[in-house]
């Protein structure tokens, strides 16, 4: 009936049981060698990679720290800028870039409150300042008499304070040869002192042009710096009132070493002797092979060399002036009734600690070093560290004066400190204002109202020295 589309199925015994359930033996496929190895490589990777995922994370991160720390590190280039008249390096390169033109005060705590170190007037107050005239002045010195050649004085006296110094000394032309009894004399203030205090000769050197000069007479107030040997770019004053810009002259000294390094650079002075705010005065025959001690003219002989001004402000080159230079007189002198103001030392107090700190930065050599002290304990010298109350040792970075005859006389004893002996004036500062004792009214300020003055911006380079 179905016809032939039937199949036949043949079963066989083997294939079940009485049991009902069909047994199938599997046979298991051997895993190859490689196979094996493979997979037990990869499980030891992965481990691996879980123990030291940090360290795999680390070394990339230390790579490029590496990387970028070797790219800051080298050499910049200089940028100028011309509307400032400065030489500025990439801002992410420069050592000090963070210091330029910062004009935030700079604060104290005192009796658990906070206040600013310096304490100017107000903007309003700042504009209607001027230069105080015709006072009288109460000062046992009427008037300083400078030694030159053209003196008919008898100079006799010991010409040398030691024979080290006979074999190494620094008089000249522009000094002149101030004897140890000389040396002695000066220090005594009268109504008329006679003293020397550079520019002895007319051949001395450190020479400045007619036009310079001219206009260094129409100052009566102030702001100077010195560059010589091309170690420091001109900073910019800033932060001063229209009042200020008006009425104070900056002057910046550069010599020819300056000169020339700035001008590689395209930083020129302009027709009229300005870069930016500073008048550039050109400084030809240097009267030193030591540039440090050339440094020392414009710092401490400003009354000779601005003739007619009443106040002065000195701010070391690698210094950024920030504050306004009336209201800085107003807030270190007028309002404290002083003549002087100078900036403390910041980590001692003894010129004896100071000695040692010099000798230690190889800033001076132990023997002319040890001429000095020895010639300060012989006059009786104390090793005290305080002066008339207030710490012995300045920084004078930042010196703010009145130009009275009482001043100037200090400041000429100071020069000659140096030229007898260290070029390092921080030595020789509590040793004149000792010797003179007349001297006391004066503005030791802490280092936090210098650090309100000036944006410190650190030697951009090594000074060249002058050769003869």
């Amino acid at each position: 009936m179905f016809g032939n589309n039937s199949i036949s199925i043949s079963v066989s015994d083997e294939d079940s049981d009485d049991l009902g359930r069909m047994r199938v033996r599997v046979r298991r496929k051997r895993k190859k060698p490689s196979h094996r190895f493979k997979n037990e490589l990869a499980r030891r990777v992965l481990r691996l990679l879980l123990k030291y995922w940090t360290l795999l994370i680390f070394l990339p991160a230390a790579g490029l720290l590496v990387f970028e720390a070797s790219r800051i590190g080298r050499k910049p280039s200089l940028v100028v800028n011309s509307e400032l008249g400065t030489v500025k390096k990439p801002s992410s390169e420069k050592k000090s870039e963070g210091n330029l033109n910062r004009l935030d005060p700079t604060t104290r705590v005192v009796g658990g409150v906070r206040e600013r170190c310096l304490k100017l007037l107000p903007p309003e107050e700042l504009e209607h300042l001027d230069v105080p005239v015709g006072e009288e002045s109460t000062s046992p010195v009427n008037k300083v008499l400078y030694i030159s050649e053209n003196d008919t004085l008898s100079l006799v006296g010991n010409t040398a304070l030691s024979q080290h110094r006979t074999e190494a000394t620094r008089f000249n032309l522009f000094t002149g040869n101030q004897t140890l009894d000389q040396r002695d004399k000066s220090f005594k203030a009268s109504e008329t002192p006679m003293v020397h205090c550079g520019f002895y000769s007319d051949n001395g050197g450190f020479k400045i042009s007619n036009e310079d000069k001219e206009y260094m007479q129409t100052c009566r107030a102030v702001v100077s710096t010195c560059a010589f040997g091309g170690g420091d770019d001109l900073y910019q004053p800033i932060g001063m009132s229209e009042a200020s810009f008006r009425k104070v002259c900056y002057v910046a000294f550069w010599d020819e070493i300056t000169l020339s390094a700035q001008e590689s650079v395209e930083n020129r002075i302009g027709e009229n002797g300005f870069i930016g705010k500073w008048r550039v005065v050109v400084v030809r025959e240097l009267p030193f092979a030591d540039q440090r001690l050339n440094g020392k003219i414009p710092k401490m002989l400003g009354h000779r060399l601005f003739p007619r001004a009443k106040y002065s402000i000195w701010v070391d080159s690698k210094s950024q002036f920030r504050r306004d230079p009336l209201g800085v007189l107003e807030a270190l002198l007028w309002r404290s009734n002083s003549v002087l103001a100078i900036s403390e030392h910041g980590a001692r107090s003894s010129v004896y600690d100071e000695a040692k700190a010099v000798v230690k930065k190889n800033k001076a050599t132990p023997e002319e070093v040890e001429v000095q002290l020895t010639q300060y304990r012989r006059d009786g010298f104390p090793e005290d560290k305080r002066f008339n109350g207030k710490k012995a040792l300045a920084e004078a970075s930042v010196i703010v004066r009145e130009h009275s005859p009482l001043t100037n006389l200090f400041m000429c004893l100071w020069f000659n400190e140096v030229v007898h002996f260290t070029s390092r004036d921080q030595l020789s500062f509590p040793y004149v204002l000792w010797r003179l004792k007349v001297l006391k009214n004066i503005n030791m300020f802490p280092v936090c109202t210098r650090k309100d003055l000036v944006n410190s911006m650190g030697h951009i380079r090594k000074a060249k020295p002058l050769i003869h």
